[in-house]
């Protein structure tokens, strides 16, 4: 069996300029899965850097409203709301609340640093 505590799950900057903790991924513990699952925070006020992955990528937002910018459409999301996003889609998402925007994303199959692209502002 394998639990993981988030708070034990060391915290990073990802390359989007989210706060990332990685909970699951196949490549960094003994588990069978095609996935990743990692826990994100988007402080008040900000926005993820806009960037696309050749995956296809879901977030499901635990608290926290903000706005979620897949390609050319935008839509306000919240807390129990599930966002799909397509492979080579360019996203990004704002906080647009005065909370943290925290959210889990399940990237299948994992992520990996080679299939991610971060645009320039």
């Amino acid at each position: 069996m394998l639990v993981q505590k988030l708070n034990q799950c060391p915290e990073f900057v990802a390359g989007d300029a989210t706060l990332l903790r990685e909970l699951l991924h196949p490549d960094k513990q003994p588990i069978a899965l095609r996935y990743s699952l990692a826990h994100a925070i988007v402080l008040p006020g900000q926005t993820s850097k806009l960037h696309a992955l050749k995956t296809s990528e879901v977030y499901y937002i635990l608290s926290g409203s903000g706005e979620m910018r897949i390609d050319a459409e935008t839509q306000p999301v919240e807390a129990g709301d599930a966002i799909y996003i397509p492979p080579n889609a360019q996203q990004s998402i704002h906080n647009s609340g005065t909370e943290p925007l925290v959210f889990l994303c399940i990237v299948d199959p994992a992520w990996r640093a080679e299939d991610e692209t971060i645009f320039a502002d």
